[in-house]
């Protein structure tokens, strides 16, 4: 009885003309950032955090969601109208999207992924709001003990952010972890790593480095290869028939569960929600072998997924205060900013926040709904638009973005400066999700270990008096050696191989 409360508290604050705004304006920008190739949903958030400001928090994040959501929704129609994937999670609808776009049904495959996206959507929304309160009960049983053991779970799942290299993950999370060092110590209030510059003495803003990681390395990286041209389909029609809504019943319902689901763990993406919904309709169809001819199961399935996955990586961000994405710790440095640290006590202290964020998931799905079907043809016009152009524009904000955070041209100088690193790292292939995470983390952890050694007179021995604390870190120390385990069994695989062969 209180959820239903508390959710239609949450539907009065939502409601309002404000924030009812605020939603249409994340989704409508956050579907103009997935169609245009480049930027991403955690620089696209980073972008619009100098906006909030002068906004409250409830709004603030409501803007916030939306765009992150409505990203996903954006990435769709590169995918099916240009074969090019606005986002990576939308890279497995170019199979079958792009063929049905061939085939003049663009509009429909258009149509049954929005739908799927608003399903999907409400479906792990729905999923947050029963999940909100057993969660936040039992996470308020932390004291800094178990806090830290929580954020170190949540540090050592970067490893599923890996990339090709576990290695390579971990070297980038360590220097997010340097990064998060600069600043004022937070016990002794003594400066480390300033090197006497006065706009290092609050640390390093993760709004720059974000942007420029994600943002200006995405843009230069796109700039050295030729932007692909437009294959435009003739959309006959946006509405689908009957066979076609009865084939994607099915996909839709599986992607809802499967995108919520992977959406709770911390570390797996949207691009593994999307694949492993596309290989789930690969098995369960009778003629497999079809799809990649513009098969409709293979947009329904997958665009369903990664909306799914999209709204479920917020329950753990909302109930245990763990990023489970680099757009998600954008975000949650967004709640930072604004006096507000997520996790249970966010429902306790802040109630009205929480529950009106949540309440705008479900008519940011609506609004998704509504606008993006009328409005692809503009989708469609803007990608006509010589991507030189577009790059400029984007630069343009970005510096204006950058500069705004602090009224600092010293930050654009460390956009520039990690815009720079994120290509280079991008060439090395290094992974750039861990430096996000841990840059976001770092604080955190460290204020609560220190808390933690102060309270045990600086005896390790209390992180494992604690039962909930032990095994959050067995949990971590799991996920951190579980890559060796696979590597060792790959290794002896290849050596039996070997020896049959001798």
């Amino acid at each position: 009885m209180d959820v239903i409360q508390n959710l239609l508290m949450g539907f009065s604050i939502a409601l309002t003309a404000q924030n009812l705004l605020l939603a249409f304006i994340g989704s409508l920008l956050g579907t103009l950032i997935g169609v245009l190739p480049g930027i991403g949903p955690a620089a696209g958030c980073a972008m619009l955090i100098p906006l909030t400001f002068q906004m409250g928090p409830t709004g603030a994040i409501i803007m916030l969601t939306s765009l992150f959501y409505g990203t996903q929704y954006g990435g769709t129609v590169t995918s099916v109208l240009m074969n090019v994937p606005g986002e990576a999670s939308s890279a497995i609808t170019c199979l079958d999207g792009y063929a049905m776009a061939k085939q003049g049904r663009a509009g429909v495959a258009l149509s049954i992924a929005a739908i799927g996206s608003f399903i999907g959507g409400t479906f792990a929304t729905i999923a947050l709001v029963f999940a909100a309160g057993p969660l936040t009960r039992w996470a308020l049983e932390f004291g800094p003990v178990e806090f830290f053991a929580l954020i170190m779970l949540g540090i050592s799942m970067l490893t599923g952010l890996a990339g090709k290299s576990v290695i390579k993950a971990l070297m980038m999370g360590i220097f997010g972890l340097a990064l998060a060092m600069i600043g004022i110590d937070p016990i002794r209030g003594a400066p480390r790593f300033t090197f006497g510059r006065v706009e290092l003495m609050d640390g390093i803003g993760f709004v720059p480095v974000i942007m420029g990681l994600f943002g200006l390395a995405e843009i230069l990286e796109n700039a050295e290869r030729p932007f692909a041209q437009m294959v435009l389909a003739r959309m006959s029609t946006l509405i689908p028939t009957r066979q076609d809504i009865r084939d994607s019943v099915g996909p839709i319902l599986r992607g809802s569960f499967i995108g919520t689901a992977l959406g709770l763990v911390p570390g797996i993406t949207n691009s593994a929600s999307s694949f492993l919904a596309y290989v789930a309709e690969k098995k369960a169809s009778k003629h497999p072998e079809l799809f990649g001819t513009g098969m409709i199961a293979g947009v329904a399935g997958p665009e369903t997924a990664n909306n799914a996955h999209a709204n479920g990586a917020l329950i753990p961000l909302f109930t245990l205060g763990i990023p489970s994405s680099p757009t998600i710790a954008v975000i949650m440095g967004a709640f930072m900013m604004h006096g507000l640290i997520p996790g249970p006590l966010l429902f306790k202290e802040h109630a009205d926040v929480a529950w009106g964020v949540i309440a705008s998931f479900y008519v940011g799905n609506v609004i998704l709904l509504i606008l993006n079907l009328p409005l692809i043809g503009i989708w469609v016009q803007i990608l006509k638009i010589p991507y030189g152009i577009l790059c400029g524009i984007i630069m343009a904000f970005m510096i204006l973005g950058a500069y705004s955070v602090s009224n600092s041209a010293f930050d654009v100088a460390v956009m520039t400066l990690f815009g720079l690193v994120g290509y280079l790292l991008r060439k090395f292939d290094f992974p750039l999700a861990p430096v996000v995470l841990t840059l976001i983390l770092g604080p955190l952890m460290e204020r609560s270990l220190r808390q933690s050694l102060e309270i045990s007179q600086g005896s390790f021995g209390i992180f494992f008096s604690s039962p909930i604390a032990a095994v959050l870190l067995v949990l971590a120390v799991l996920f951190l050696i579980a890559p060796a385990f696979k590597f060792f069994r790959k290794g002896k695989v290849v050596m039996s191989g070997d020896a049959e062969a001798a």
